[in-house]
């Protein structure tokens, strides 16, 4: 490569680097908004957020990105893999943020703040009314970047796009169509099963100083680098990262439900475990996060169901447990794992178990096609929730927070988002055919508590590699195949035809 080259590189990765480092500050506004920000400061806040988001889009659309594109896209292919990446990236992103007027994707960011915040409320007065204004504002600022974004066939492609490059609604919806079907038919089984599990000593109350030490035990287990991380409680969890050396998770406790946090945990500690093990090569690149969110759900799911519920993890964490809950000290595991592989379709998806899960995520990838694309409407969505649930789970939500105030992902205006838990399911399920074809007693080693062979696979075949590839290309990197459904309900089929003789 010639100097010329090499310079323009450099300068590339300097510019990036400002746009990551506003992201970052960012980000910690966002943190502190969640976690420690005074109650009246929300408007203040929100402007300052309002204030970081119009540099980075000046700095991502600005004529130095575009003489950067210009300049490379005709030698691209001379250039390295890494900076082959940075420069496609560098490029969706020009594209899609440039086709946003500036003051509009502002006026986003700050409505986004007030939005959320009147969710909180709604949500804790179970009173959808409070929130309805600021959610059909979040639609319509959707509705209209989806117009600026462009899509070929569906509106609604142009979000999905988003989280999940490449995957549009004609993909989605003859995939969710084979998943519904599979579960379904498990579902089925259990329903005509004899078999009756007892989870009652489950119900007792939690001291949440005994779960936060819990917490701290399951972090330690998966590897989660608490001197890289940190752990602390909100309403709905999350995990943010501020780059790999500061990955910050979140969960939330509930006294009367000891396996809420647990998995909470776990689920939160996948998604911290991707970050923090992407390669410091890639930092001031643009691709240090994950592939998609299809993809990092992918590992919270992995390291919440098929290891976390594993009988062979549970084993390992079941006499911490004995020994921070007394009234549990006489549980035997086979009945623990029983307990937590517990199938009963259930209103909350965060809660729900691991086999119905993906149908709540379908139910609202249904209904954000609808809205999007303007079919229902915002005040409409009580209703519908509840039909749903009715006709997919056989359950009805008796108020707004059982139902459709549940959530927070749009009270923040991701809409495209949902579907990515399910993807991530699937992709999840493939990734573990891959592992066992490669080692067969990768599970059956976890009862020794270690995770290394595991951790270690999954940081060197996809953490490491940030967003270098699409997900199609990672995927297909990995398995050797395109996404397919048949591993994952392979491996439900397996699990709980097992669990339920």
């Amino acid at each position: 490569m010639n100097k010329k080259i090499e310079k323009k590189l450099i300068e590339v990765k300097e510019h990036i680097t400002k746009i990551e480092e506003l992201n970052k500050l960012s980000a910690l506004v966002y943190w502190d908004m969640k976690i420690s920000m005074p109650k009246k400061s929300l408007e203040q806040r929100s402007n300052t957020l309002g204030y970081l988001s119009g540099e980075v889009f000046k700095l991502s659309t600005g004529l130095e990105v575009k003489g950067f594109i210009e300049y490379f896209m005709p030698i691209i292919k001379e250039l390295s893999l890494i900076d082959k990446a940075m420069i496609r990236k560098l490029k969706k992103d020009y594209d899609e943020t440039k086709k946003i007027p500036e003051q509009r994707y502002k006026e986003f960011t700050i409505a986004t703040s007030l939005s959320e915040a009147a969710w909180e409320e709604a949500r804790k007065k179970d009173d959808f009314k409070i929130f309805e204004p600021h959610l059909e504002k979040m639609v319509e600022f959707q509705r209209e970047f989806a117009d600026y974004y462009g899509y070929k066939e569906n509106k609604y492609d142009a979000l999905l796009d988003k989280y999940e490059e490449g995957m549009t609604i004609r993909k989605l919806d003859k995939i969710f169509e084979e998943l519904k079907e599979g579960i379904l038919n498990i579902l089925e089984y259990i329903k005509k099963s004899d078999k009756k599990i007892n989870k009652d000593f489950l119900e007792d109350k939690f001291k949440i100083k005994r779960q936060k030490k819990l917490s701290l035990f399951l972090l330690n287990k998966i590897k989660f680098d608490m001197e890289a991380g940190r752990l602390d409680e909100t309403t709905h969890p999350f995990t943010l990262d501020i780059g790999n050396k500061d990955v910050r998770i979140t969960t939330h406790y509930n006294k009367k439900d000891l396996l809420s946090n647990v998995f909470s945990v776990i689920h939160e500690g996948g998604h911290g475990l991707y970050e923090q093990h992407i390669s410091d090569e890639l930092i001031g690149t643009g691709l240090e996060h994950g592939a998609s969110m299809g993809i990092h759900e992918s590992q919270s799911r992995l390291y919440e169901n098929i290891i976390g519920r594993s009988k062979e993890f549970l084993k390992v964490i079941l006499p911490f447990i004995k020994e921070e809950f007394p009234s549990l000290k006489n549980v035997k595991l086979d009945k623990f794992y029983e307990a937590v592989n517990y199938v009963k379709p259930s209103l909350i998806r965060t809660e729900a178990d691991e086999l119905t899960y993906s149908l709540h995520v379908i139910i609202r990838y249904e209904i954000e096609k609808q809205l999007i694309n303007g079919d229902i409407e915002v005040k409409d969505l009580p209703r519908i929730w509840r039909e749903k649930y009715i006709e997919y789970l056989g359950v009805e939500p008796k108020t707004d927070s059982e139902g459709v105030l549940q959530d927070m992902h749009w009270s923040a205006g991701n809409f495209g988002y949902f579907p990515s838990y399910a993807l991530g399911n699937i992709y999840g399920g493939q990734f573990l055919y891959k592992i066992l074809e490669e080692n067969k007693d990768a599970i059956n080693n976890l009862v020794d508590g270690d995770l290394s062979y595991i951790n270690n696979w999954l940081s060197d075949n996809i953490h490491k590699h940030g967003a270098i590839y699409t997900p199609e290309e990672l995927v297909k990197k990995v398995t050797g195949e395109e996404i397919s459904t048949k591993y994952f309900l392979r491996y439900l089929e397996e699990k709980y035809k097992s669990i339920y003789i």
